[in-house]
C-alpha cells in the first residue's frame, strides 16, 4: 500500500504541534545532522505502550519454522507462503519458493520460481516436505485479479496432495474458526471439518492453533475445544502422505 503523507497527517492532525516543537528540539540538539523539515517522515502511531504485530503472520511462520528444525528435510518446497519465511528458513534449510507471481529475491539457499497452485508443474508424489500457508484460503475469490472460482481452494488442495511424496510431509495454514464463512472478496474462514475434508487420505499428524478470543493464546497440539468463541483463529495443520497412498 502506498503511503499517503498527506491523509496521514490529516488523520493525525492534533498531534503535529507537539511533532513540530519536537522537530525543532532535535534540530536545535544535533547541528551535526542535516535536518530538514522537508524530509520529514511524521510517525505517530507507534507511540504506544504495547508492541503490536500481526498474530496470524508471526505466530504461524514461528510455528512452521520449528516443524521443519522438528522434521529436519534435506530439502523444502513453499508454495506462495509468505516471502520472509523462505528468506529466513532458507538460512539453514535448502528452500524453494515459487508464487504466482514470482519475487525476484536472492539469498544463500533460496530458490524462487513461478508457479500456479491450481497446476504446479512437479511429478505426482515427488515432493517430500512441501508448505502452502495462508495461500488457499484467497484462491477463486478474485482478490488478486485471479477468476472466480468457488472451488479454487479444493482444487489447490488436490494439487498439493498429488505431489506429495509416500512419506511426504505438508504444512498447511488457514484462517480458522467455531463457523466456517466467505469474507468475500478477501478470503474463506474454515472451520476444523472443512479442512479434514479437503485433506482427507492424509494423516493428521498436528494441529495448532491460534484463538484471537483467548488474547491470542498459540497452543501446539491443539484440540477442538481449544477452537472455542474464535471468530477469525489461525489453524495450523502439518500433514503426512501414507506410504501406501489411497488417494490415486
Amino acid at each position: 500500500m502506498v503511503f499517503n503523507k498527506w491523509i496521514y497527517l490529516i488523520k493525525y492532525i492534533g498531534k503535529i504541534p507537539v511533532y513540530l516543537l519536537e522537530y525543532y528540539k532535535f534540530k536545535k540538539a544535533s547541528p551535526d545532522w542535516p535536518c530538514r523539515l522537508i524530509d520529514a517522515l511524521p510517525v505517530f502511531h507507534e507511540r504506544t505502550g504495547v508492541m503490536s504485530f500481526d498474530a496470524h503472520y508471526v505466530y504461524h511462520t514461528g510455528w512452521a519454522a520449528r516443524v521443519l528444525r522438528e522434521l529436519s528435510p534435506e530439502k523444502h518446497i513453499d508454495i506462495s507462503s509468505s516471502l520472509m519465511f523462505s528468506a529466513i528458513t532458507s538460512a539453514f534449510l535448502k528452500v524453494n519458493h515459487y508464487d504466482y507471481r514470482m519475487p525476484t529475491l536472492s539469498l544463500d539457499g533460496l530458490e524462487c520460481g513461478k508457479q500456479d497452485l491450481l497446476n504446479l508443474r512437479f511429478e505426482d508424489g515427488s515432493i517430500s516436505s512441501l508448505s502452502c500457508m495462508h495461500v488457499i484460503e484467497h484462491i477463486g475469490l478474485g482478490r488478486y485479479g485471479d477468476p472466480i472460482n468457488p472451488h479454487g481452494d479444493r482444487e489447490a488442495a488436490k494439487e498439493l496432495i498429488r505431489v506429495l511424496a509416500p512419506g511426504g510431509h505438508l504444512i498447511i495454514v488457514v484462517p480458522l474458526a467455531e463457523r466456517a464463512r466467505i469474507r468475500f472478496n478477501g478470503h474463506r474462514i474454515y472451520d476444523l471439518s472443512r479442512v479434514r475434508s479437503m485433506f482427507k487420505g492424509l494423516d493428521l499428524k498436528e494441529f495448532t492453533f491460534l484463538n484471537e478470543k483467548r488474547n491470542n493464546k498459540f497452543t501446539r497440539h491443539a484440540s477442538i475445544n481449544d477452537i472455542e468463541g474464535s471468530h477469525y483463529g489461525c489453524g495450523c495443520f502439518v500433514f503426512r502422505m501414507p506410504i501406501t497412498n489411497n488417494n490415486a
